[in-house]
């Protein structure tokens, strides 16, 4: 299975910007190990996506309760699940 975790942002974004360096290198770590596969704020700045590769549900739950932003309760996460029937070559 795939996910799309959708962050929300909790605080306003100088709040969030003070945890964004930790952060992104948590992302850099997770998308070198292969377990996200895409990552980026929404354009209105209220939150961001993650796609990550292919894992269970409960590995999805974990990756997100790993995040620097979750940890320093800043933002919310919502995993929406699916089942990749059609790929690209090499995902």
């Amino acid at each position: 299975m795939f996910h799309v975790l959708t962050l929300t942002y909790l605080q306003p974004l100088d709040v969030i910007d003070q945890t964004r360096p930790a952060h992104l290198e948590w992302l850099g770590e997770q998308v070198e190990a292969g377990r996200i596969l895409l990552a980026g704020r929404v354009e209105s700045q209220t939150g961001a996506v993650v796609v990550t590769g292919d894992m269970s549900a409960e590995d999805a739950d974990a990756l997100a309760a790993a995040d620097p932003y979750t940890q320093a309760g800043v933002v919310s996460y919502e995993r929406t699940s699916f089942n990749a029937g059609f790929r690209a070559p090499g995902v």
